[in-house]
């Protein structure tokens, strides 16, 4: 029991974003000469008594930077002219002191005679502590990188070509990276940890948003966020912060693969609706890798079963605990195994409770393969076959190599930026580290404090905003965050009947990543479009 307690305390750093394995710490790099210091980083020394040393040294503060190149790119049969502008921004706290240096990448349509009448997406990943190279080079920049669909994309070289999938027709494209991600760091007296935590991000991601806006004269633009995994966490606890802060209204918030409510996902001791939610996914996940007895034709009636199942037979099971009957938990263990493709025997065994690292190990162990989180339709071999619970992830494991090489190539070659700079894909510490308190503006009750949740804040947003819309784009084989908590936590938001119809989701027969799936990325590109251009 304390291992399987402390695979679940780490879990809750693990559900999010595509760089779970390159969380280790790495030594961090050696301060630059004192003699390279900007005027500004002197100044501050001086107003704090000097040069400090140790772990209170000043991180040099660099000037701004940005280098704009000019693009065309053929989408929806008509030519797009584009500029592409990869920069960075200083941001600054209260006290007017500069606190990190933000990188950001933004195409903007270049024939625009009316910018008030252009729609603006601001863009990232998850993590938390991930950068937004994944939604930009799989799913929405004007070039993305090529990937084998459901399998390992191999060893280099790697292929990039035009995407004429990429959104940039209906919208002009801002493209963030967190503090500690991409070229993204802390200076001055800031540390990029200070930016490590959901108030600490979302403070630090509007003060760019609202920069980025005033510089650009974009306050009159129809205005979206677009966040995936852990950036759907944010992009509603954003919304709601510049909604309340800075006046600043959204149009619309496109979540892909959302999870507002921790809880929903993470299995704890006791809790029992992780399992009721995970359900559905499980099934689907079966039914693509065949291992179900009686296989169905229709994917979509089978997960309706799945769902209903789990809702009504499975939940009132788990409710009654110990004091479940033997008959009525061996009947209940052998229609999960209907579903799952799981043996009633192994069911039993996890009292009816299977996490999702037993299940992404179990289902293909005969097979010697280990199932993909992020995309089950990814697998990998099993390291040890005795395992209780997966270790990797087939999906990271199989495009890594491709996204990290190609974007290091495309910021350099082609947007002319970065030079010698390391670009983190993921921010090193950033997940163990996470601070997940939240404040909601809301009651807490007694104080206690609950597991991470910004339903509140998406509430607070749409009532302000009563012309706020939200887009939900779900993977059927998402074991990160699986589909049917969403649809629960969308249902459960306690808006009037009249805000509810403003949330609408799509579904795709792909995972986490859904753009890594082809037609799945073409099916994307056309419900964000449409969101786009009914909410602008």
């Amino acid at each position: 029991m304390q291992k399987f307690f402390r695979l679940c305390v780490l879990g809750v750093f693990l559900f999010f974003g595509q760089q779970v394995f390159s969380w280790a710490q790495a030594p961090e790099r050696p301060q630059r000469p004192a003699e390279q210091r900007t005027q500004e980083t002197r100044s501050a020394e001086g107003r704090s008594g000097g040069p400090q040393t140790g772990t209170e040294a000043l991180t040099p503060i660099p000037k701004e930077e940005s280098s704009v190149t000019e693009h065309s790119i053929r989408i929806g049969g008509q030519t797009i002219p584009y500029k592409a502008t990869a920069g960075t921004i200083n941001i600054k706290n209260e006290q007017d002191e500069t606190t990190a240096s933000i990188f950001y990448i933004a195409y903007t349509r270049s024939d625009v005679k009316d910018l008030s009448r252009r729609p603006l997406s601001f863009l990232y990943n998850g993590g938390p502590g991930s950068s937004s190279a994944w939604c930009h080079m799989g799913a929405f920049g004007p070039r993305r990188v090529v990937t084998v669909d459901a399998a390992d994309t191999g060893a280099p070289p790697y292929e990039i070509v035009d995407n004429a999938d990429s959104p940039l027709d209906v919208s002009d494209l801002v493209f963030i990276d967190p503090v500690g991600t991409g070229f993204s760091k802390a200076v001055g007296k800031s540390k990029d940890k200070d930016f490590w935590g959901v108030d600490q991000d979302i403070a630090s991601l509007a003060e760019f948003v609202r920069l980025y806006v005033t510089r650009n004269d974009r306050w009159n633009s129809p205005k979206f966020l677009i966040g995936e995994s852990y950036g759907t966490f944010r992009s509603v606890a954003l919304s709601n912060y510049l909604q309340s802060h800075d006046g600043m209204y959204f149009n619309g918030v496109d979540l892909v693969s959302s999870v507002l409510n921790l809880n929903t996902i993470t299995f704890h001791p006791g809790e029992d609706m992780p399992y009721i939610f995970y359900l559905p996914s499980y099934a689907a996940t079966a039914w693509y890798h065949k291992v179900l007895k009686d296989r169905p034709a229709n994917l979509s009636k089978f997960l309706d079963d799945a769902r209903h199942f789990a809702a009504t037979e499975y939940a009132d099971a788990l409710m009654k605990g110990s004091a479940i009957d033997a008959a009525e938990k061996e009947a209940i263990a052998k229609k999960i195994s209907s579903f799952t493709g799981l043996s009633a025997d192994y069911v039993m065994k996890a009292n009816l409770r299977v996490n999702l690292g037993q299940f992404r190990e179990e289902l293909q162990r005969s097979r010697g393969l280990s199932t993909g989180r992020l995309d089950a339709r990814f697998s990998g071999p099993i390291e040890d076959l005795l395992a209780e619970s997966a270790g990797g992830d087939a999906q990271s494991a199989a495009v890594t190599g491709a996204f990290t090489a190609i974007f290091n190539r495309y910021v350099r070659e082609e947007l002319k930026f970065g030079g010698d700079r390391e670009y983190h894909l993921s921010a090193r510490g950033a997940g163990q580290n996470w601070d997940w308190k939240h404040n909601t503006g809301r009651g807490a009750g007694f104080g206690f404090p609950g597991a991470p949740n910004v339903m509140a804040d998406m509430v607070q947003a749409m009532i302000a905003n009563t012309h706020l819309r939200f887009q939900v784009e779900n993977g059927y084989f998402d074991l990160a965050t699986p589909f049917f908590a969403t649809e629960h936590t969308m249902e459960h938001l306690g808006l009037p009947a009249s805000l509810q119809s403003h949330i609408k989701e799509d579904y795709y027969e792909s995972g986490h990543m859904m753009y890594l799936h082809e037609p799945s990325l073409a099916q994307l590109k056309k419900n964000i479009a449409a969101f786009i251009e009914s909410a602008k």
